[in-house]
């Protein structure tokens, strides 16, 4: 299931990340690999703040909807 739908809290481990190569990378270099844990921190107005590698990162609901979890 994509990022989007995971509930705050919750433990979740990356599957895969879709997208073209620029997107992935971008991802990558923010800290998110596959077999990383990822948790949704909160929702606010359309992005996300979710903890990756002990940093909490912000991103918008269209990248977070590339993260496989």
């Amino acid at each position: 299931m994509p990022l989007t739908m995971a509930s705050q809290g919750e433990i979740n481990s990356i599957k895969s990340i879709r997208g073209k190569d620029e997107t992935k990378r971008f991802l990558e270099n923010l800290g998110f690999v596959i077999g990383s844990k990822v948790t949704v921190i909160s929702e606010i107005g359309g992005n996300m703040i979710v903890n990756v590698k002990d940093a909490r990162v912000a991103i918008d609901k269209g990248m977070a909807s590339r993260i496989i979890v």
